[in-house]
């Protein structure tokens, strides 16, 4: 039976190493630099890609009337990578009568980057953390808008309107499945000789168990898998991994690498 694996940072090296980093390409190279810097191998294969929304028309109306609001809530970086481009074309700034929150620190740290001040949780990085601070308990009649992708977790917008809260969505992206023809590797997963995979999306996560073909699939779960949350780790439990899940205490690179060494000492 797998086991989700707490972490403690050791200073144990990634030497030879081959890491699987799963992230969209324009995220991918933080992290892979954070591998390759302690001797590790990180082969880049995303598992997931992020386009335009389909409907960029409500995406503009909702950005035109940010004044309006009281609170946005930015749930991703991609949210605040997509969503700022649009504000900022439209409002040259963010407005600052607009409070403004966020659901971990990989989106603290873009909206920190823009220079953005946020409320931000300060343990548990998911709607369940954000929804669990003081700022979020009194929204009665408050107008709220989360910006998010297409298709995003319903729990964060449900529970604030039972709260009185008037809520409207601007989805600024979609995430894809990236086709096979550029996931190759993947569908020769023993040959590709992957040590550890690291994942930081659900949605990620069950497109690298698609891509790697039925074949392939008991290698793959066979193989360690890096996860930033406990959801995920419960999603690898259900898609059959038969090892260790090693969980970051954090939803950062640099925990998520501690993760990695943490297991390879184990």
């Amino acid at each position: 039976m797998c086991m989700v694996v707490p972490i403690v940072c050791t200073k144990d090296d990634l030497t030879n190493l081959r890491v699987l980093v799963t992230r969209p390409s324009h995220q991918a190279e933080h992290l892979a630099n954070l591998i390759e810097a302690r001797g590790g191998r990180a082969v880049r294969v995303p598992t997931i890609e992020i386009l335009p929304p389909h409907d960029t028309t409500t995406l503009a109306t909702r950005i035109g009337r940010l004044r309006e609001f009281d609170m946005a809530i930015f749930v991703s970086a991609n949210a605040v990578q997509e969503g700022m481009e649009l504000i900022t074309a439209c409002h040259g700034s963010f407005p600052d009568n607009v409070a403004v929150a966020c659901v971990g620190p990989g989106s603290a740290r873009e909206l920190h980057r823009l220079a953005i001040p946020a409320i931000v949780p300060t343990t548990r990085f998911d709607s369940e953390g954000l929804l669990a601070l003081a700022e979020l308990q009194q929204v009665k009649d408050k107008a709220i808008v989360i910006f998010r992708g297409e298709g995003g977790r319903e729990l964060l917008g449900t529970t604030l309107m039972e709260r009185g809260a008037h809520i409207e969505y601007a989805e600024c992206y979609r995430r894809v499945k990236p086709s096979r023809a550029s996931t190759a590797l993947l569908q020769n997963w023993e040959s590709a000789k992957i040590d550890v995979v690291t994942t930081t999306s659900i949605d990620g996560l069950r497109n690298l168990f698609e891509l790697v073909g039925e074949s392939q699939r008991k290698a793959l779960t066979s193989t360690p898998i890096v996860v930033i949350s406990q959801r995920m780790a419960d999603v690898c439990h259900q898609l059959g991994f038969e090892t260790d899940i090693p969980l970051a205490t954090q939803a950062s690179d640099a925990a998520i690498v501690e993760a990695i060494k943490t297991w390879r000492r184990s």
